[in-house]
């Protein structure tokens, strides 16, 4: 199952990208809204740079392990998760329009490797229309916090 969206954000690529690949925020926002992080390496993040995550999801306790697969300033940035059973690849592709503008595209793939995990993906595919809104919306309002950080920061 695959969901997909771009975003045009009034940014310099260099900045978009920084924002993008700013891993210790993104870290920080898990923790406050109860999940578990964990980096399995030191320093700044780089390919194979690894993490533990631990939520609740549905009622139930998930774990996933995200691995950063590619990191390519300032053009985007792949990682790859896996939680029992469903495997998830996000590739996040930086385009410059102009010196002030970048386009941002989001693809999200999911595949799942067990029954459960297809079960899962059925019941996302049944409510395909209203996960897409909010994966759009959701991107939508990170991109705008990136274009209210460049204004503030610029």
């Amino acid at each position: 199952m695959k969901f997909s969206t771009r975003e045009d954000i009034e940014a310099p690529i260099g900045f978009v990208f920084e924002k993008i690949s700013d891993f210790d925020a993104y870290e920080r926002r898990a923790l406050r809204q109860g999940a578990e992080v964990s980096r399995r390496t030191e320093g700044p993040a780089a390919v194979g740079t690894t993490w533990d995550i631990g939520f609740s999801f549905r009622g139930r306790p998930r774990k996933v392990v995200a691995e950063l697969t590619k990191l390519d300033p300032p053009s985007g940035l792949v990682i790859t998760s896996a939680s029992e059973g469903l495997d998830l690849v996000t590739e996040v592709d930086l385009i410059a329009l102009s010196q002030s503008r970048t386009r941002v595209m989001v693809n999200v793939d999911l595949r799942a490797k067990t029954l459960t995990a297809r079960l899962l993906l059925q019941s996302l595919k049944l409510a395909k229309s209203r996960t897409d809104k909010r994966f759009r919306a959701r991107v939508l309002d990170y991109a705008e916090d990136i274009e209210d950080r460049f204004r503030r920061e610029g």
